[in-house]
This record gives C-alpha cells, structure tokens and sequence, in this order.
C-alpha cells in the first residue's frame, strides 16, 4: 500500500530521509534546518515523505507561501496603469500558495522517488493526495482559502513531462517560464586561462577590462565569523538588488546567509568584494554534486558600474567551478544576456500551475504568470571561439 505523511520539523523527519540515494543538497536535512531557522517570514515548509508499505519510497517538499502586493511587486517606479494591473493581478495571485519545490531558488529541487520501489505516476499522485490534505488543513488552521498550486521548474527533457494526462486530471497548465543558465565546463579546462583561450578576442578583451576595473577590489571568502559579524552589512547589500526587482515574492532573513553557512559548512561560500576595506558587494555559491549552483548575491550601486562588480562576479563563480573541477555551473535565472556573454546558455524550463477557482481564474492563470513573469527579449550571445 502506498500512502504519505506530513512532518512540519526537520527535526522529526525520519533518518532515511537522508539516506535516499540523492545526490542534491537542497533536500538534504542541513540546507532543509538552515531554511527552516531563517527562511522568508511568508515561507512555511511542508515535508513530504512517501512509502510503499514500510518502505520509504520518496520525498517532496511543498511550500505554502504567502503572496501579497507589497512583497510580490516591489518596484514602485512603475507607471498609474501598470500599477493598476498589477493590483489586479495581485488581487488574483494574492493569498496561499502551494509550491511544490523550493521557490527561493531555480531548479527542480523539491522532488525525489525511488523508481525501483513506486512509479513516476503513483508517486505524483500520491503528491496530489498530500496537496489536497494540505489544503484542507490549512483551511482549517488559518481559515485561509488555497489559491493556487504550482510545480515549479522542470527542463524540456525531465520525465514529469510524460505526466501530462495526470495534471490535465487535476486541472494544472503546463507555462513555460524563463530559462535556466547553464555553462557546462569542459573537462580539459584546469583554470581560468583555458577559459580565456577558448573565448573570441571580443569578449577576451571584455574579461580583461572587467578584471582591470576591479583591480582596487580586494576579494576574499568569509568564515563564519565573519558573515556574522558582517552580516548587517550584507544583508543591506542583498536588499539593494533584490529590491530592484519587478517581481519578487519573497525576503530572505537576515540571518540566512549566517545558518546557511553554520549547517552546510563547506559546501556554503561566500566571497566578499572589499574596496579599501569597506564590504562592496558579496555572492554565495552552494556545492551541490557536481554541479555549482551560484546562489543570492548583493553590491553597493555606488561601485556597480566603476567596478563592475557583477560581471567580476559571473567570471568568479566560473573560475571557482574550474578550480574544483564542477561539471556545470548553474547561472539559474534573470540577467540572461551577461550571463549568456560569459559563456552561459539558456535551457527552457515549465512550471505546472493552476488557480483553484477552476471555472472563472483558472483560464486566465497563463496570461497572469506571462504578465508577471514574460518571456523576455533578449540577444543570446556567443562568447566562444
């Protein structure tokens, strides 16, 4: 017999949670403790197990997240109009959502099953059976309505696409959404210089000028300590770029970075840029297999542009990945076209969505998340020889 159970404490999940042959850190328990003790205050984790009879057979992790205007649109420079449309919009999207995955970061990374022991299907559906526990308990809890579902974030050629009648079943849209960038790195790559090599003498001559206009910019990874004692500062630095995003559904804690790096030890980094001593800007990565997930980041806007502190930063996530021999470094989402000038390329990605009011905002749930999330225009560059 197959069936689920709900815990709401890292603290009281099963041992053989971590013990499922997964090789992805965002569902192991350290980053799971880390996000429960500093997660976004709208953010509550659900965590899913699944058995076949006494075996566990898999996991999920189901969010239930808060949405609402303030944290959703935080740009205010917009004009009446397009403020007026997306109060509209808020209005519809606003409230409880399930996310099946992890919303604060690119990627499917709230999935796992054990296809020697249950199906693809009888593992999704057992997924649905805990959705619609969920709901009602929230209902019960909160007296809060769920609005919608969404399982987020699926490549073109994952096996979740095979799905299809099982998610037209439950009334969920299949919304392609904006790619995840990748650059895989070569295996005869052994350090920067290779990179350099492989590059065309326009963006070779680009990565030495963004190198020379940091040349005052003193760079070193944080201990502990020190993103504790700095963390004041770099959190501030995270603020001034995650508020200048149009759409935003979510603010980290201010300790985050701090429990990241107290429960995934090593496989947490954070690099600080120091400009006569003074924290400029940071970025975390998080050593995930092999493959390099680059994670939140921060600047001053002040030294942005002089210094060009971010682009510094893509090629030091990529010089890292090459040093320590990561098979991908995962750019994820926003900023497609520098990322793609440094060698990055994009892979198309789906979420599964639905509005719960099935008849009247479920149809217009894929012009909503095209409004707030477009399909961007952008020109893919080609950095390589």
């Amino acid at each position: 017999m197959i069936h689920f159970k709900i815990y709401k404490s890292v603290s009281e999940l099963p041992m053989a949670w971590d013990g499922l042959p997964t090789g992805d850190v965002f569902l192991k328990t350290p980053f799971l403790k880390a996000l429960s003790l500093s997660g976004p205050e709208n953010i509550e984790t659900n965590y899913v197990t699944i058995y076949k009879d006494d075996i566990l057979a898999g996991i999920a992790i189901i969010q239930r997240v808060e949405l609402y205007l303030d944290n959703v649109f935080r740009n205010t420079s917009d004009k009446a109009l397009k403020r007026l449309t997306k109060r509209v919009i808020a209005k519809v999207v606003k409230g409880n959502t399930l996310i099946v995955g992890n919303l604060m970061h690119t990627g499917q990374h709230g999935l796992y099953y054990n296809s020697k022991i249950i199906s693809q299907t009888s593992y999704l559906e057992t997924i649905f059976e805990a959705i619609d526990f969920l709901a009602i308990e929230i209902k019960k809890a909160y007296n809060k309505t769920v609005r919608m579902v969404c399982f987020k974030d699926y490549f073109e050629t994952d096996s979740i696409h095979l799905e299809s009648v099982l998610f037209i079943k439950n009334h969920l849209y299949k919304v392609q959404v904006q790619p995840n960038m990748l650059l895989d790195i070569p295996k005869e790559w052994e350090s920067i210089s290779d990179y350099t090599s492989a590059l065309t003498k326009k963006y070779r001559s680009r990565y030495k000028s963004a190198l020379k206009k940091a040349g005052n910019i003193t760079k070193k990874e944080l201990s502990l300590e020190a993103i504790d004692k700095g963390s004041e500062t770099i959190y501030k630095l995270y603020k001034n770029v995650s508020d200048n995003a149009k759409v935003n559904s979510f603010i980290l804690n201010n300790r985050h970075f701090y429990n990241l790096k107290k429960e995934l030890g090593a496989q947490f980094k954070l690099f600080g840029y120091y400009l006569h001593e003074e924290l400029v800007g940071f970025y975390t990565l998080i050593l995930n297999d092999d493959q390099l997930e680059t994670y939140f980041l921060g600047y001053n806007p002040e030294f942005q542009y002089k210094h060009q502190l971010y682009l510094n930063m893509l090629y030091d996530m990529l010089s890292f990945g090459i040093n320590n021999s990561f098979k991908t470094v995962v750019y994820a989402r926003t900023a497609m076209e520098i990322k793609s000038s440094v060698g990055a390329v994009p892979k198309t990605m789906h979420i599964y969505m639905k509005h719960t009011n099935q008849w009247l905002l479920n149809p217009a749930l894929k012009f909503i998340v095209k409004t707030l999330t477009p399909i961007k225009k952008w020109e893919e560059r080609h950095p390589f020889k």
